[in-house]
């Protein structure tokens, strides 16, 4: 009873007001508000969530973040119920080399990189996209970024010399603004409700509460009636139990994972790629001083572990989870030594933070190469088709090995062009195992609890059984999506249509090849409207809707080698006919179910 007392009145204690010297604060009338999570330098500590939230005046009485390493910025405005800060800087792009947000609280969203290019100016390019950064020009030269689009054909080929990638938006050094987000501490839900947000009174524990507030003019507050409180902490004496609850079974399980983990990078010495500590990844990396790439798993960094030997350093964001991905990975990719997989040079597996290092491909990945070229009279493409027939064999040649070439056949699940690198020679190198299952090379098809891969590259029979069992055949679909983009990403469509869709492009093409029809694609050497007809032959036979129709990845490396003269068209995947129905699974009832091995 005293304990059901003390969690019926503790809530009480809480919901009055924020701490004493924590009210709303500015630099100036019409500047943002400050408040939890963030703080001025003047407030005490406990009135924000440090590290990483102090802000501070200048004397224009602007409000500054400092970012690391060192790195200023002005602050426009602060959304606290959607957790987005917005930053300004005259020459934002002058900065964005030194920031380092990995070791910060806060993350950026955009989508799509930005190439920066200085180009000697001025030359027509009315009909490209890009921003000017006057802040970075010089007598003759102008600086323009570029996002991934048909126009980064334009700039690699024109007057102009690359900069820099970034891991930003076009419009972030055109408008010099930079929009950030922060995931911790968790305080929308109660800025939506009209509540503050902050620390609980007497503890010094860094978990966040909400606190009733009544407005009642800009700057001033008043306590809402304790009767209030009541109602609200006896509805929450559940919702805290229940808390308690999840959290020891959070710690347990998150203390059952971290034992499961070394447990298994002792088991793993035997094969091993070195283990190296957060100390030792810093040194590799020169505290993290060149970024490659930044995406929903994490921030790549490029590194070096002699004065010849560079690396890219995954470094992982999701690193308080179960770490199932991590160790998948490292189990699968390290014991495997091809050609056109990409090498485990070692991992990192220290505390909470998780790391995996590869060697390093200067090419970036194959989505660099295949996108839309420009529709322009005698324009270059990125790439010749011989270098793309030569990508789409190695590709399939690491694939045989992943299916047929280890002692445990190795499914990967996320074939991609993002996940071909390419190294100095496009010699193209399969990457990112994090999805990737084991099974016996006897057994033909593999069970799963969920669906797994990319949107636009997943088999039908990985979203739903009812289209057939998962298999090596599932990869064999990936692999046939990514050789029509090859062939997609480069059709001339006419621009008064609509079709510009993936799947009516590829219709497009199965329709073409039907009527007997060239392809309308850029053809600049003799024989590549051969390589192209092939490389769109193979992709359609890859991408049947039953598995059993997909031809094998031996098969499939074999019809790429050819010269494909011999070559037939598949059935038509884009019919009706062609698509099973959903309370079936057809032509599967012949293959033996089986599970992963773990």
């Amino acid at each position: 009873m005293p304990i059901l007392l003390f969690l019926v009145f503790f809530p009480l204690l809480c919901l009055g007001h924020r701490l004493e010297g924590c009210e709303d604060s500015w630099c100036k009338s019409d500047g943002p508000v400050v408040h939890f999570p963030f703080r001025l330098s003047h407030q005490p500590k406990h009135c924000g969530y440090d590290p990483g939230f102090e802000l501070h005046c200048n004397n224009k009485k602007d409000i500054i973040l400092e970012l690391p390493p060192s790195v200023h910025f002005v602050v426009e405005k602060i959304a606290y119920v959607s957790q987005q800060i917005h930053l300004y800087d005259k020459c934002i792009a002058a900065k964005l080399p030194k920031l380092n947000l990995a070791h910060s609280n806060f993350t950026n969203d955009d989508d799509y990189p930005t190439d920066l290019f200085n180009c000697s100016a001025p030359f027509s390019d009315n009909n490209y996209d890009y921003h000017l950064v006057p802040c970075l020009g010089s007598p003759g030269y102008q600086v323009r970024a570029v996002t991934l689009t048909s126009s980064l054909k334009f700039f690699l080929s024109g007057p102009c010399k690359k900069i820099h990638r970034y891991p930003y938006s076009g419009s972030t050094f055109g408008e010099n603004k930079l929009q950030l987000n922060w995931s911790v501490p968790l305080c929308g839900n109660c800025e939506s409700k009209g509540m503050d947000c902050g620390f609980k009174d007497g503890t010094k524990l860094l978990e966040t509460h909400c606190f009733n507030r009544t407005i009642t003019q800009k700057g001033i507050k008043s306590k809402q009636p304790l009767i209030a409180g009541v109602v609200l902490g006896t509805a929450l004496v559940y919702l805290i139990v229940f808390s308690l609850y999840q959290l020891y079974l959070t710690s347990r399980n998150e203390r059952e994972s971290r034992v499961r983990l070394e447990k298994f990078l002792d088991d793993y010495k035997a094969i091993r790629p070195t283990r190296y500590s957060y100390a030792d990844i810093k040194k590799i990396t020169d505290d993290f001083n060149e970024r490659l790439g930044e995406g929903s798993y994490g921030t790549v960094y490029k590194g070096r572990l002699s004065s010849e030997i560079y690396v890219a350093v995954k470094f992982l964001r999701d690193s308080k989870g179960k770490g199932e991905e991590f160790i998948n990975e490292i189990g699968t990719i390290g014991r495997i030594h091809h050609v056109n997989v990409v090498r485990l040079v070692g991992f990192c597996a220290d505390g909470f933070r998780r790391a995996l290092i590869y060697e390093y491909l200067p090419n970036d990945s194959l989505e660099r190469f295949i996108l839309p070229v420009s529709s322009s009279p005698g324009s270059a493409s990125l790439i010749s088709w011989n270098k793309l027939q030569h990508i789409a064999v190695g590709t399939a040649r690491g694939i045989e090995y992943l299916h047929q070439g280890c002692d445990q056949q190795i499914l990967h699940f996320d074939i991609k062009p993002q996940n071909i690198l390419l190294d100095h020679n496009l010699n193209p190198k399969i990457c990112d195992f994090g999805l990737a299952k084991l099974c016996s090379k006897e057994k033909s098809v593999v069970t799963m609890t969920a669906a797994r891969g990319t949107i636009g590259y997943i088999a039908p029979e990985v979203l739903s059984r009812n289209f057939g069992k998962v298999s090596h055949k599932s990869d064999i679909y990936s692999f046939g999506m990514l050789l029509l983009e090859m062939v997609g990403g480069r059709i001339k469509m006419d621009p008064k249509t609509n079709n510009h869709s993936k799947v009516n492009s590829l219709e497009w093409i199965y329709r073409h090849l039907e009527k007997g029809e060239e392809l309308k694609i850029w053809i600049e050497e003799e024989g590549d409207a051969t390589i192209v007809r092939k490389l769109a032959i193979v992709g359609l036979w890859c991408i049947q809707w039953h598995p059993v129709d997909r031809p094998s990845i031996k098969e499939v490396t074999q019809m790429l080698e050819g010269d494909g003269s011999h070559l037939n068209l598949s059935p038509n995947p884009f019919i009706a006919t062609n698509i099973p129905k959903l309370n079936a699974s057809p032509l599967s009832d012949d293959l033996d179910v089986i599970l992963e091995i773990e």
